[in-house]
């Protein structure tokens, strides 16, 4: 959920080229046909691609003021050449090797939910059968290990026993969705390497989680992040950051599932009206019946095919132009090495300031601080497993955004003289990777396969993290605190799992809205942006601003919803209707060897240009969750002057973060392990319990 408002706007011109089969059935009769006529079809038919290539628009520094010549090709040579549209059927070639790597993926996920959902399961419940009386924890004592293996904790959190690096995986795979791995690589090629620049942030918000935020939640051992908005300022607050979530998340996941689709339709020619309900519907399965465990183990083996398809395309991309020189050397030319600029202005669209300010907030919100992310330092036994997987994660993002970027460079060093984008080789400039990937590796069997299963696997990360964190607000923040009594392990497993299924079939459904109606897309990355600013602000003020109270917070954060909603729907609005337009980096098509429409072309290259006004809608992207949590915070902070401050004599420490807890009035508290925790809390829940029997008896 991360991602850039710009990567992902870019994905709403690809959905009016899709062609809607009648019925799903057909539609798998045309996948079944197309494997079939794959193996028969031509090598000759992927080598046509290999040249194709770049256009002009504005540099950076200035309005766009340069020109391209283009050449017009004879008659004679036109009639030798490829057309567009010829050749966009020649690089859907995707053959048996490839539909069976992408399909052993599927197979993989599906299996792994299996066995954490049925045998797994089993055998827990033979060794509980096993144990015999002695060993057993007296009555009401039995504190940690009945805890752990209740159906919430073990299904939400995986029974706070997982390891640190299957775990590290799991984050990088639910944190990198396929607009990331598509839309990073296009943001390099389109606006050259400042955007890049967001690297440095992920190391500045790691550090900053591991000392502000990490020690909190993990010492508290909530399940869900939202259970302390209620235990720092009440059930209000704990409401309003729950429906922020959900709503965010589900406008959210379609999108990210609709990305990957395309990338599949165009190499394969297979309607996203097949390819969407199958994956959702392993998804939704694996998720269901193997809850955590199952999303994070599926997560690290799709790092793994993420991992593997991006390396492929950048090593063979590079060998292919000519090694990393060429790749350097056509992108320096060109400008595309360049840094963000030096500037106070925040309606540039990148300058140095909205990269490691901006860009270092919004990555704490989106990345580190939570639901998705803190279930996971969760499901650690303790703290310090928490704070190596913080690292480990953190090392692992940006090496894999790092690969991202670099293909970025590596797209342009191949299309440098013949832009995809311009001749409408690419019908929107998310497909820009899978052209690159069809180009490089289309004549490798497998290697297509894994480059397409790559990008599903980010999608579907993100779509099993989105229905368990969904499953967990849900049951937790919502249910929960309106049942009288407590639920028995039979009715949570049933309710946990049917929330999975209720989301996963709309994430379906919602998929084919956001291919119809192209505002679904800007509504759904708006959402994002909106929902992380105020989340953000209350995070903030919870750990490190205690005299804050309640109703000065959410004050605040419906200032902050309703003034950023304001500025991203208008933003997004000016963006669609070409109000805002950003300089791009100059391209070419001189050096095309296909045939296109030159009016085409000249009206792409040459009725181009960066608006020139200046305004609050014209807000860096990077700038929105920022503001969002600045806006929040100071009038919460103006608001205490109405309602009051809260009373930091009556505020428990455990709920601030350690390096402002000096400012809290002293007091004596004994500093235990989270096993002893474990055991005391079991212990006074079962004095609880007694003492209602006492009365109920009496």
């Amino acid at each position: 959920m991360s991602t850039t408002i710009e990567e992902e706007g870019t994905t709403m011109a690809a959905a009016e080229t899709l062609n809607t089969p009648s019925t799903v059935a057909n539609a798998f009769v045309q996948t079944v046909q197309s494997i079939i006529s794959s193996s028969t079809t031509s090598k000759a038919t992927t080598t046509s691609a290999a040249a194709l290539a770049s256009t002009t628009t504005a540099s950076t520094a200035a309005p766009a003021t340069g020109t391209t010549t283009l050449s017009t090709p004879s008659s004679s040579s036109m009639t030798e050449k490829l057309s567009v549209s010829d050749l966009s059927s020649a690089l859907q070639h995707f053959g048996i090797v490839d539909y069976l790597v992408f399909i052993a993926m599927l197979v993989v996920c599906a299996v792994i939910g299996f066995y954490f959902g049925f045998i797994e399961k089993k055998k827990k419940k033979k060794q509980k059968g096993q144990v015999s009386a002695d060993e057993k924890d007296g009555p009401g004592a039995a504190g940690i290990e009945e805890r752990r293996g209740s159906e919430a904790l073990d299904y939400l959190v995986g029974g706070r026993k997982m390891k640190v690096f299957p775990v590290s995986l799991s984050l990088v795979a639910s944190f990198v969705s396929g607009i990331s791995l598509l839309g990073t690589s296009t943001e390099i090629y389109v606006y050259g390497t400042q955007y890049a620049f967001i690297l440095i942030t992920l190391a500045i918000s790691g550090l900053i989680s591991w000392y502000i935020f990490l020690p909190v939640f993990c010492n508290l051992q909530l399940t869900s992040t939202y259970e302390y908005f209620e235990l720092r300022y009440g059930g209000s607050i704990r409401n309003f950051g729950s429906v922020l979530f959900i709503v965010g998340m589900m406008l959210w996941l379609p999108v990210a599932l609709y990305v990957p689709a395309i990338t599949y339709n165009q190499v394969t020619g297979t309607s996203i009206h097949v390819i969407t309900p199958i994956v959702c519907i392993i998804c939704t399965f694996y998720t269901c019946v193997g809850g955590l465990k199952a999303v994070i183990w599926t997560d690290v083996i799709q790092s793994f095919v993420m991992f593997g398809s991006i390396l492929a395309v950048c090593i063979k991309g590079t060998y292919d132009v000519g090694g990393l020189n060429v790749v350097l050397q056509r992108n320096g030319e060109s400008g595309r090495l360049n840094a963000p600029e030096w500037t106070w202005d925040p309606t540039v669209r990148l300058s140095m300031l909205s990269v490691i300010v901006g860009g270092t907030l919004h990555k704490i919100q989106s990345s580190d601080v939570n639901q998705v992310s803190i279930q996971r330092f969760l499901s650690l036994p303790s703290y310090k497993h928490a704070k190596q997987s913080m690292l480990l994660f953190t090392l692992l993002l940006i090496f894999l955004l790092s690969c991202c970027s670099y293909m970025g460079l590596v797209t342009y060093a191949v299309y440098h003289d013949c832009d995809p984008i311009s001749t409408k080789l690419a019908k929107a400039s998310d497909q820009l990777p899978s052209l690159l990937m069809m180009r490089i590796l289309g004549s490798w069997p497998g290697l297509p396969g894994l480059f397409v299963a790559g990008v599903f696997s980010a999608a579907l990360s993100s779509l099993s993290t989105g229905l368990n964190s969904m499953a967990c607000v849900i049951s937790q923040d919502m249910v929960r605190p309106l049942l009288k009594k407590p639920l028995t392990e039979r009715q949570t497993a049933f309710l946990l799992r049917a929330i999975v299924v209720f989301f996963g079939t709309c994430c379906m459904g919602l998929v084919n809205v956001v291919e119809k109606l192209g505002m679904v897309v800007q509504l759904a990355t708006t959402t994002s942006a909106v929902s992380m600013g105020p989340l953000l602000g209350i995070y903030v003020m919870g750990v490190c601003l205690p005299w804050v109270n309640a109703k000065s917070v959410l004050t605040g954060s419906l200032v902050s919803f309703v003034a950023l909603a304001w500025i991203c729907v208008k933003a997004q609005l000016a963006l669609m209707n070409g109000e805002i337009r950003y300089p791009k980096m100059p391209v070419s098509v001189s050096g095309c060897e296909y045939s296109y429409d030159n009016n085409t072309v000249w009206r792409t290259l040459h009725e181009y240009s960066p608006s020139t006004d200046r305004n609050i809608y014209n807000l860096s992207f990077l700038w929105y969750t920022a503001a969002g949590g600045f806006i929040c915070t100071v009038v919460a902070l103006l608001a205490s002057l109405v309602f009051g401050w809260q009373d930091v004599s009556q505020m428990d420490p455990a709920l601030i973060t350690p390096c402002m807890r000096r400012f809290l009035p002293k007091k004596q508290y004994e500093v235990i392990d989270l096993e002893e925790l474990f055991r005391r809390k079991a212990q006074a829940d079962v004095e609880a319990e007694t003492a209602c029997l006492d009365k109920e008896i009496n």
